[in-house]
């Protein structure tokens, strides 16, 4: 164990998702840690696991929750040595509140974010039995990707189809960059229940390429990113459902939309890599 003198002198503190003020019942959400001192190294992590949320608040939105945090990460970024409080109130949502700092000695930054996730955040092991399926699974394992790649913070998320379509347009694309006249988009199609989500995302294109164009001057490069047929257990031994799993796939390559599997993930965090320039 590292000698105590060794050790790095934190300061912490929670950020929890307050739906009513008035009932105070909170989720904590994150966690802020900060070296104490001068030009001390600051960083921010949220859940990956939004399952305690919803179940205090069905109608949260989690994808403005999971798009805070890399709003924080790029104002401290660009403001290393501004008022912390300051960004954070300018930066969190009324329904996200931070507890008051409490010191901390960690043996290393990224030890002591672990250790107080793992404490405060997490679920408990008990809670993680039921394992994500689904467009959940997709879009974890997509994320995983982009954060190893170290290009997440760049994405765009959750980008409302609306902007470039016309208003009540309930579609949100996963994410997205612009490398060149060209705008990237993916996003998470689960073939597992059925070929709805990928008849949806067929239907929209054409729309959403017409307004990209118009609106920002570019081109759209859409791509799905679906489950292998054998995660699902679908083989040719069963030719209905590899038949819907076919004809889910070949409708959205029909409208131009290029389909990947999670197992391209790596490749395609690697090529975003480049094209953002991250050394």
């Amino acid at each position: 164990m590292a000698d105590q003198h060794q050790r790095c002198e934190c300061e912490f503190q929670l950020l929890r998702y307050v739906p009513d003020a008035v009932r105070n019942e909170y989720v904590h959400i994150g966690v802020i840690l900060r070296e104490q001192g001068e030009g001390g190294r600051l960083d921010v992590r949220f859940t990956r696991d939004w399952r305690r949320v919803r179940c205090l608040d069905p109608e949260a939105d989690t994808a403005l929750l999971e798009g805070m945090e890399s709003e924080l990460r790029k104002r401290l970024a660009d403001d290393p040595s501004g008022k912390l409080m300051k960004i954070l109130d300018e930066s969190l949502s009324l329904g996200v509140q931070m507890t008051e700092p409490k010191a901390y000695l960690a043996e290393s930054l990224p030890a002591g974010m672990e250790e107080l996730m793992r404490m405060y955040v997490e679920p408990p092991p008990r809670e993680k039995v039921s394992r994500l399926r689904g467009r959940a699974a997709i879009q974890a394992g997509m994320r995983g990707e982009f954060e190893r790649a170290g290009v997440w913070d760049l994405l765009r998320k959750q980008i409302r189809a609306a902007e470039y379509t016309r208003p009540g347009d309930p579609l949100r694309i996963d994410m997205g960059y612009r490398p060149n006249g060209v705008i990237k988009m993916f996003h998470a199609v689960s073939l597992e229940p059925g070929v709805e989500m990928a008849k949806v995302l067929a239907f929209s294109v054409a729309g959403l390429r017409a307004g990209i164009e118009r609106v920002e001057n570019a081109g759209l490069d859409l791509t799905a990113i679906i489950e292998p047929a054998a995660r699902l257990g679908i083989s040719d031994e069963e030719p209905e459902r590899m038949e819907m799993y076919r004809f889910g796939v070949e409708t959205m390559e029909e409208h131009q939309i290029r389909v990947l599997t999670t197992a391209d993930m790596p490749r395609v965090a690697a090529t975003a890599r480049r094209e953002l320039r991250v050394e």
